[in-house]
């Protein structure tokens, strides 16, 4: 049986850095995700709590996006084209600019040995596919805070 599950409250929270600087607007949330629908769907929920989003579909484009927006938190995807999330995940902590910014693994991959991996590599938090709306938002909440005026 396949269940909605949330271990964000299992793993160890990550302290938030500071988010986007120089002039730039803040950004919340960069989801790397390359299903359309999922992608859609993880937009609207987290625009709909109150923070901004930004989105990338494939691995390539996460840590470049990382740098240039500078978000609070990453939702990360584990199968991504181009360079897989554990990938991706492996080289935020190995650099020092990104090695505390909090990444939620967002996957359909929930066997114990992912999870393993995710905690492994540094994830904040590890949220299985298909996921419950309401799980989202709370593991977002705990990693980041409540949206701006809310």
């Amino acid at each position: 049986m396949l269940a909605n599950r949330s271990d964000c409250d299992l793993l160890p929270l990550v302290l938030e850095g500071e988010p986007g600087q120089g002039g730039t607007l803040a950004l919340d949330i960069l989801i790397a995700e390359d299903e359309p629908a999922i992608l859609a769907s993880l937009d609207f929920i987290l625009r709909r709590a109150g923070w901004s989003i930004a989105a990338v579909t494939d691995g390539e484009a996460v840590l470049p996006a990382v740098r240039r927006q500078a978000p609070r938190m990453v939702v990360l995807d584990v199968m991504l084209p181009r360079r897989s999330g554990f990938e991706v995940l492996k080289a935020i902590r190995a650099d020092v600019a990104m090695q505390d910014l909090p990444v939620m693994i967002l996957t359909a991959k929930g066997q114990p040995q992912d999870r393993r991996i995710a905690t492994e590599l540094g994830a904040t938090c590890f949220v299985t596919k298909p996921y419950a709306n309401a799980d989202v938002v709370s593991a977002v909440r705990d990693l980041i805070g409540a949206a701006p005026g809310r």
